[in-house]
This record gives C-alpha cells, structure tokens and sequence, in this order.
C-alpha cells in the first residue's frame, strides 16, 4: 500500500490531466451534433490502451458508436477479467444552472464538476490510471485483462447488444469475470459491491374515443372519456399497497433469502433524513419488506408522463379524443421480460372499454441480474475494498439498471463485481455532477489491488 500510494501522490497530476482531457470531449451519444465528439472520444481511448498500457487494441465500428477493446496477453492458468464501462455522457441541459462551464473540469472544495465526471469517465478512467500503476510498480499484469468500453450506455446500448449476438465476438470478450464501475459506495470511505440489479420495462399506452374532441355538455355522459379510461386503467394497475395487481406478474419473483435480508440491513440508511431531502412525509410500498428490500428486490410499476386534453389557461370544457400515459416496471432478475409483457398486454387489452382504441407499444425491455455473494471474484474484491478504505464492504442490491451487464454476464458466462466508487450526492444525470478526489484516487489504490488479487485466483 505504502509503494501504491507513493507513485498516486508523485503522478497525482499526470493522472488529472488525463481524466481531465477526457472530460472535456463532450461525448453526449443523445444528441447527433455530438457525433465527431463521440468518435473523438473512442480514439482517445485506444490510443490510451496502447500507448500508456501495452494493450492490442483496436475501436470496433458499429450502426451507432464505436465500441472501443483492448486485451493485454493471456496468462496460462490465471484468470481473464474484463472491465466494462461507457465512455458516453448524459446532456448537460439546462447549462443555465452549472455554477461552471459543464464540459470544463472545475475543482472545488476537493471534487471534481464536469458532465461525465463520475457517470461514467471518473470511475473508468480510475481504473486506467490504476493499470498504470500497476504496470510501473510491477512491470506485467498476472492475469489477463480486457476492456470493452461502448458508446451508448445512456441511450440504451444497442450496439454493444447487437455485437454480442455473434458467436465470434462472444469469444472476443470471453472472460472469467466482469468488472464494472458504475455504480455507487456505500457512503464517504463506505465501499459497497453492487451484487443485483433490476430490469426495467417501458411502455407507451394511447386510448382513443371519439374521432375529435367533443363538447362536455352535449356528449358528456353519453360516451367514453378517454383520459377517465386511462386513469381507470392505471388504477387497475396497482393497489393502494405498491402490489401490482397485474394476474401471475409475481409467479417468478424469488423470495429474499435471509443472507440478503441480513446483508441489506447492514447498510447504512436513514429513512427520516431521506424524507426530509426530498420533501416526503411516509414511504410507500408492501409493508412486509424494508426500503431498501423494496428498492433493490422487488418489482416496482411507474407512471412516468401523461398527457391527454386541454393543457391551457383557463377551462375547455370537453371530453378530449385521446389520451397517453408512459408507464414503466422494474423487474427482479428471475422475472422474463417476455412473458411480463405477454401479462401486460393481455392486462391492458382486458381493462380498456370497448369503444376504446387501444394502441400499446413496448418500447424497451431488459432483465435484472443477481449475483452470489459467495462468488470467488466478489470475495477476492471484499477484502481489497476492506484493506484499501479500512471498512468491510456493505452488499447492495441497486434498484436502478445497467441493461447491457445483465446480457454480459448472461452471455458470457462470467461471474459479475460491480464496485462503485462514486457517492449518492454525485448528481449524475443532473446539473453540477461531481466527482470527488478521494473517491478518484482510491478508485485507483483498488484496481491496482484488485488487478493483485484477481491473479491469485484459479480458474
């Protein structure tokens, strides 16, 4: 540890500059202007691989973004671990509310403001810095690492899908465990190893009546209203409780074991400070799990938008002639994706009048993963994480979705250690993300540990 922290503390600004360089390519895969950015970005990175650390590396072109992969050589007997991660960034809008310029990497008060600087540049690029240092300190890695970094994490990862359809490229990235960090600590020098996530679902539902709004006076109780229908729907959707009410949605949800359910308590969560943060006075949910039980292994349902009817100033008295609503589920990773929307389709179709036209349209759909705390790699990264930040690792089971690690991990075969270092409070997605120093640079006292570790290990 002592010779791991001298060289961080004597190359403390080579390893800034480079994730700095990197932040200020605003790589924002949501918005076409930013498509020379996009490729900017993934030549930057193979030029990373190559020159700083030895990889064969190549940027592999796609429908969409390049994928960027390198691999160091293969080692006989020792283990190949790939470290996943997303060089794209969300849009900075509104730029109106960054206290500075959102794709120039600003310190204050020990962290790090730009687009990108945790989600998810920070962590990826805490990991390439620690390869350095594993490489200057020892010379050669004892294992062998890949690196597959994609370009369209936050607009749902269809390249790297696609690419992992083919047989040939499943050998490409063959690995014994996938290494990701896009997650979050448990707290400030808190690790936490994210061992589940949920799916998530999307749907768009419209209900159409008459064939132009009508007057509320003359037609008004004489025919269907379209956004009444749409709210009955809804309603029908899930009881007062959170129990989605949706025939056979629960038949695959697995029971919390009691091994989760005592892994879970032991993070740290206080639910009336959290209350007071954002403005709620009780939670809500099946009463019979905890918080973060609910947040992390149960499925959820979501309305997300609606729109329907007069929107202006004043009253309009009619029964408007459509109606929408955007609606999502979280799912547990025993759940299909395909039989749950077999289920709402089935749901939907049942609950619609029928002078109703009902159009339903899937717009997105991926499973959640789990993965056994009793796994030899998530061990091997507990006791790195304990040594470096001085504290056991709390187990979390993330309520949000990383869509692509679930097809990874299914497709690969490989075991899954999710270690996050970023902090709730980070702001990714909003205006002023940050990224704090300390969290960058123990990222990189990890990877060198974990790249140690990892090696050990027999396959």
């Amino acid at each position: 540890m002592d010779r791991i922290q001298q060289y961080i503390d004597e190359n403390r600004e080579t390893f800034l500059n480079q994730w700095f360089e990197v932040l200020r390519i605003p790589s924002v895969s949501a918005q076409r202007e930013h498509k020379d950015d996009m490729k900017k970005t993934a030549d930057w990175l193979v030029s990373f691989l190559r020159e700083k650390l030895g990889m064969s590396a190549q940027k592999i072109p796609t429908d969409g973004n390049p994928l960027v992969y390198g691999e160091t050589p293969k080692i006989p007997n020792a283990p190949t671990v790939m470290l996943y991660g997303h060089y794209d960034v969300m849009p900075s809008d509104p730029d109106v509310a960054w206290i500075t310029p959102p794709f120039e990497p600003t310190v204050r008060d020990g962290k790090v403001f730009c687009r990108g600087a945790n989600d998810d540049k920070g962590q990826w690029c805490a990991h390439l810095c620690g390869m350095q240092t594993y490489l200057a300190l020892n010379g050669s890695f004892p294992l062998q690492i890949k690196v597959i970094l994609e370009g369209e994490e936050e607009v749902g990862s269809a390249s790297l899908s696609k690419f992992l359809d083919s047989e040939e490229n499943r050998k490409l990235l063959a690995c014994d465990a996938l290494l990701v960090s896009d997650t979050s600590a448990a707290g400030p020098n808190l690790p936490a190893i994210t061992y589940g996530l949920r799916g998530v679902m999307s749907f768009e539902v419209k209900l159409t009546g008459a064939n132009r709004d009508l007057h509320s006076g003359v037609y008004g109780g004489s025919v269907w209203n379209p956004i009444i229908a749409l709210s009955m729907l809804i309603t029908a959707m899930m009881n007062r409780d959170g129990i989605i009410q949706i025939p056979n949605f629960y038949d695959d949800v697995d029971q919390i074991s009691q091994l989760e359910r005592d892994a879970l308590a032991q993070n740290p969560y206080d639910a009336e400070e959290e209350k007071k943060q954002i403005g709620i006075s009780a939670s809500f949910g099946e009463q019979e799990f905890t918080v973060l039980e609910r947040r992390g292994a149960r499925p959820s349902f979501d309305v997300n938008g609606i729109t329907g009817g007069y929107q202006g100033e004043g009253g309009k008295t009619t029964i408007p002639s459509w109606a929408s609503a955007k609606f999502t589920f979280r799912t547990v990773p025993s759940m299909d994706p395909n039989k749950i929307r077999e289920k709402v389709e089935q749901f939907v179709k049942s609950h619609v009048p029928e002078d109703i036209k009902v159009d339903l349209e899937y717009q997105q759909g991926s499973g959640g993963m789990v993965a056994p705390l009793t796994g030899k790699f998530v061990v091997a990264a507990s006791g790195v994480l304990e040594k470096v930040y001085g504290a056991k690792p709390r187990f979390v089971r993330d309520g949000g979705s990383i869509p692509i690690v679930a097809k990874l991990r299914q497709e690969l075969n490989a075991e899954t250690v999710l270690v996050g270092f970023g902090l709730e409070d980070d702001g990714i997605h909003s205006p002023n993300e940050k990224f704090n120093l300390d969290s960058f640079f123990n990222g990189i006292k990890t990877d060198v540990l974990l790249w140690e570790a990892f090696g050990k290990l027999t396959v």
